[in-house]
């Protein structure tokens, strides 16, 4: 970082973002209006066309070059037994979708979608939040600098996603420091009882731990936050900068989302929201952000899935606006 402190030069792009292109998207509108007037509203689909118009600075947008990036982190809480996984099992995780066999493979492969998966050094979890920071300012500024390479390639589209141990419980724990709410809020309860019982305590004793520093949301992220999280939102931040648009995921995307719009209520306006799971804390952090997810297909958390079937929605809305041919009188 070329600033005095690592957390100013994110500041500063937080300042100076781009917005979306007004005059594309005022173009896109009166386009949709001629559509629908000749044949069948197209509702969502038309809203979400409009959307990309605004940020692709194209009144008839498309979809080429879509990625998925996932992003996987470690972390010192899940010692703690929070997961029905090992702690040891992200690796072996990565391993599997780099080898091709995961449910986000066969959705790529099936929609010719790129796919990246960023492994933050697995061998090394961040600190246990419910005892201490995750990790520095400067490994939190440095892990933000990674993910914002996500964007590198020309991709015109990007789907963010994450894999890994521990991340939910931790995403659950930034956005309760930053939205309020009861630690059972932000998690799914699962069959084990103790398991969950064990979750919540931890996220208490971590947001009590953490909670006069909430304030300011990039030292919330890196009190709170993980690896992933931090690449997530500087992924996030990166595309903004670049007229990207992104599809998010799950909890841990969203939770990612949420540091960049406590810091500027329209920090994510360039995002959307692929689906809503099943966890009842993407839910509430979906409502929180004001984003309404574009599926709900009841499936769980992880892998991007839920991003790239969103972005398949998206792709066929760009196509059917951009296509569509207008009757001449």
């Amino acid at each position: 970082m070329t600033s005095g402190l690592p957390f100013d030069d994110y500041r500063d792009l937080l300042r100076r973002m781009p917005e979306a292109d007004k005059e594309a998207r005022r173009e896109a509108e009166a386009r949709l209006r001629l559509l629908e007037a000749q044949g069948v509203p197209l509702g969502r689909l038309g809203e979400l066309a409009v959307w990309l118009a605004g940020w692709q600075s194209r009144a008839q947008p498309q979809i080429t070059r879509p990625m998925v990036t996932l992003f996987a982190g470690t972390h010192g809480i899940a010692r703690h037994g929070i997961s029905s996984r090992q702690a040891n099992e992200t690796q072996a995780m990565v391993e599997f979708c780099a080898a091709g066999g995961a449910a986000i493979n066969q959705i790529c492969a099936a929609n010719d979608f790129g796919l990246k998966v960023f492994d933050l050094a697995l061998h090394l979890p961040v600190d246990d939040i419910s005892e201490g920071p995750a990790f520095d300012e400067r490994g939190c500024a440095v892990t933000m600098a990674f993910g914002m390479e996500a964007i590198a390639g020309g991709a015109d589209l990007i789907c963010i996603g994450s894999l890994g141990v521990g991340g939910e419980t931790v995403a659950a724990a930034l956005l309760m420091a930053l939205h309020g709410r009861a630690a059972l809020d932000w998690i799914e309860p699962i069959g084990d009882p103790d398991l969950t019982e064990r979750r919540i305590r931890l996220i208490d004793k971590a947001v009590e731990l953490h909670g006069g520093h909430v304030k300011d949301p990039l030292e919330a992220l890196r009190r709170l936050g993980g690896r992933e999280i931090a690449a997530i939102a500087g992924a996030i931040l990166a595309a903004r900068m670049e007229r990207v648009p992104v599809v998010l995921d799950g909890i841990v995307s969203l939770a990612a989302a949420a540091v960049l719009h406590a810091a500027r209520p329209d920090a994510i306006d360039h995002c959307l929201l692929g689906h809503a799971t099943t966890n009842r804390g993407q839910r509430h952090a979906a409502q929180a952000l004001g984003l309404k997810p574009i599926l709900d297909l009841e499936m769980g958390e992880g892998e991007g899935i839920g991003a790239a079937m969103g972005a398949l929605v998206l792709k066929n809305a760009a196509q059917t606006f951009g296509s569509m041919t207008i009757r001449q009188n």
